[in-house]
């Protein structure tokens, strides 16, 4: 298989990269090539493109370089934790351009090649905060809820082609971002926090999400799409 992943420098990303080490990876970043050169590193066949997200003919340019992929992982993601009487709209357009905005491009430049070839994946990263409104500001809550509608869209109109679109809703991951955005509190307090919340004791870390990225792209998953999975030890229940 042939699959890009956006944002793969850190955190989620690389973790998934890493996962799928044995593949032929297309590892895209913004601004951090040493970083994603050296995640390519630990993998069997991958090349690094640089790309902001933010703009539709970076998005084209990654696809046209990329070329025909099977998979296609939108993991990357603009962050916003601005409150609603505060956001500005660029920062609101910006969410959406990197949140919802590129990954439908990238569905409209690669997902022809799949249907062509008649199999493909695409796996869409959203958020707990989609169900929970919040901590994130509502820039990113609303980007992600969208970003959700699309996946059921695309399920609906590529499954016929045997290509899969599914969502994995990661909760309360430990992240570098994470560390970056504690606003305040301590990381002790942050995590006493999720693990009041979590069924799950004890924090979640970016690994936690290869093994259901490694499912929906198996055979094995070929009747799943549409579907957004939560990966959250708990912290979102039926």
């Amino acid at each position: 298989m042939r699959i890009l992943i956006t944002g793969a420098r850190r955190g989620i990303g690389a973790a998934i990269a890493l996962g799928l080490a044995e593949e032929d990876l297309v590892l895209h970043h913004l601004g951090a090539a040493r970083e994603c050169e050296a995640i390519a590193a630990g993998c069997r066949n991958a090349e690094v493109i640089e790309a902001d997200l933010a703009d539709p003919a970076r998005v084209l340019a990654l696809a046209a370089e990329a070329g025909p992929v099977d998979v296609v992982v939108n993991n990357a993601a603009f962050a916003s934790y601005t409150a609603w009487d505060a956001v500005a709209l660029q920062e609101w357009n910006t969410a959406f351009a990197v949140n919802v905005t590129a990954p439908m491009l990238l569905a409209q430049a690669l997902a022809p090649g799949m249907r062509d070839r008649g199999w493909g994946r695409i796996v869409n990263i959203t958020s707990a905060t989609v169900r929970m409104g919040g901590p994130s500001g509502p820039a990113y809550v609303a980007a992600k809820a969208a970003l959700t509608g699309l996946t059921g869209s695309l399920a609906r109109s590529l499954g016929p082609y045997g290509i899969t679109v599914n969502a994995v809703s990661p909760g309360a991951i430990r992240t570098e971002s994470e560390t970056e955005g504690l606003g305040g509190r301590t990381q002790e307090q942050l995590d006493a926090d999720v693990l009041a919340r979590q069924a799950v004791q004890r924090r979640l870390a970016p690994d936690d999400l290869v093994g259901c990225v490694r499912f929906l792209l198996s055979d094995g998953a070929s009747a799943v799409t549409g579907q957004v999975i939560e990966v959250g030890g708990g912290l979102i229940a039926l």
